[in-house]
């Protein structure tokens, strides 16, 4: 990427220089984030409907699955041509994939519906990091990272909103049907954009053969594991060993050298990525089902911890973005992880009666915030240790931690919910230990991340670096692509 002058960074994210470039990149945020809201809200009508609670959690994790393989795809392909292309790609495999889970009639193909979007979604996300990384410079990514999180405030607003009402008073698939169109908006307003930034980066992009064959052997693994966790018997035994042998090879190729282990710099910063959202997420997904089950709350009320939460983000990451935040950027992220852990903890409260269910909502909004926070940091380290020739694959790597472990954990807590009380599921109650087992895996994966965020600074840091001063950090074999 060629730096700007010094009278464009000024300009800030809005000013003539940016202006085009902001306003399509956050639009397309804004369309996947209303989505994102009202399937969620809906989600508690439309699989009972399928006669699939069952499978619950697989309407979540079938979506961070496929959405490996798109990461992959796009990573590769925004460094070899540009970001462009998976655009288009993304956007049209996301539409088709709400078709299909608007139109589905039983739970099979509500799925592949699902995991459809995924692929589409994958495709988008590291496509707009590539944008973001080639066009903006140092000073100017907290700002924009900050804008796309506020991308999701209208929608977090009015899509539970929205939703919750053709959910209770029409029905749950135009939730689906009604967004599909709308999709595609956001690609007539984001190309043209990325067209300025298209085509391989400066020097020709880098050799990377095989990453494809890893990513979809890692996508299938993880779905194998799903399946066999939805499962109570020696079949999925065999299934999850099978989903082992993928998972165990592949995994390491797409992410850089050292993550596993956590070894200081980029690597770190990748695997708390999937850390955080993992916990997050994996208690996200059962929030809206809990108060819907166990405090009668509608789906539109329901919706609304939802709406806290995209709140809380945006402002967490509005607030790592501001000039005068000057933290240490793994303080930042350590802040993040203990409000996620506070905010995972008191979803438990919802289990108490004489605890207004307005208070879990609160709490959740916190937790937000510390994902608003920790996530944005994130992204901008990512940046810094990493050269513009391996913006696609790092981008890719911080994306595929992201859904490995959100599809790890929804997962497990599926399995969690799935098998321990199969009679109570058909009754759609479970006993509220379930839900406590759910609450404490997530708490203590959040809390080992909020540990672990001092290793985001390389071993070459004299002293912490502040928001505002943040000097590119060289990119070692930390940031040199896996395989």
């Amino acid at each position: 990427m060629t730096e700007r002058s010094g009278d464009e960074v000024a300009q800030g994210i809005l000013g003539p220089a940016y202006r085009r470039l902001s306003v399509g990149i956050v639009s397309t945020v804004v369309f996947i984030a209303f989505e994102s809201m009202a399937v969620a809200t809906a989600m508690p009508t439309a699989v009972p409907e399928l006669d699939g609670m069952a499978l619950y959690a697989f309407a979540f994790s079938a979506f961070f699955t496929t959405s490996l393989f798109g990461m992959v795809v796009s990573g590769e392909l925004s460094d070899r041509t540009g970001p462009r292309l998976p655009l288009i790609l993304g956007t049209s495999a996301f539409t088709v994939g709400l078709l299909l889970s608007g139109s589905a009639q039983s739970m099979w193909p509500f799925l592949a519906g699902r995991a459809t979007q995924g692929l589409g979604g994958g495709l988008v996300i590291v496509a707009l990091y590539v944008v973001v990384g080639r066009a903006y410079p140092e000073r100017l990514r907290p700002k924009i990272f900050a804008g796309m999180a506020a991308a999701w405030v209208v929608p977090s607003i009015v899509g539970p909103l929205v939703a919750g009402l053709l959910t209770d008073e029409v029905s749950w698939r135009w939730v689906f049907l009604g967004i599909a169109p709308l999709v595609l908006i956001p690609v007539f307003l984001a190309l043209p954009s990325a067209k300025a930034v298209d085509g391989p980066p400066p020097g020709g992009a880098a050799r990377r053969a095989g990453k494809k064959r890893f990513a979809l052997a890692a996508a299938v693994g993880v779905g194998l594991l799903q399946y066999a966790g939805s499962r109570a018997d020696l079949v999925a035994l065999a299934f999850a060993a099978a989903g082992l042998v993928l998972l165990v090879p592949s995994v390491p190729k797409l992410l850089p050298p050292g993550t596993i282990w956590l070894r200081r710099g980029l690597p770190t910063v990748v695997a708390l990525r999937g850390i955080y959202a993992g916990a997050f997420f994996g208690t996200e997904t059962f929030l809206p089902l809990l108060l819907v089950s166990e405090r009668g709350m509608s789906s539109t009320l329901a919706g609304l911890s939802l709406t806290g939460g995209a709140l809380g983000w945006a402002t967490g990451s509005w607030y790592q973005g501001r000039t005068r935040t000057v933290a240490p950027r793994y303080l930042l992220v350590r802040a993040g992880g203990m409000f996620v852990a506070l905010a995972i903890s008191s979803v438990s409260l919802a289990l108490i009666e004489a605890v207004p269910p307005f208070v879990v909502m609160i709490g959740w909004a916190v937790g937000a915030f510390g994902m608003g926070i920790a996530t944005a940091s994130m992204s901008v380290l990512l940046f810094q240790l990493s050269p513009v020739a391996d913006h696609g694959a790092n981008s890719a790597a911080l994306q595929v931690s992201d859904a490995l472990f959100t599809a790890t954990f929804v997962g497990l807590a599926g399995t969690i919910f799935g098998s321990a009380h199969a009679e109570s599921i058909a009754q759609t109650t479970v006993d509220n230990w379930v839900y406590l087992v759910i609450i404490g895996v997530m708490a203590a994966l959040a809390l080992f991340g909020a540990w672990a965020a001092g290793r985001v600074r390389t071993a070459s840091e004299a002293a912490p670096t502040g928001l505002t001063a943040d000097p590119p950090q060289p990119a070692g074999p930390a940031a040199e692509p896996a395989g």
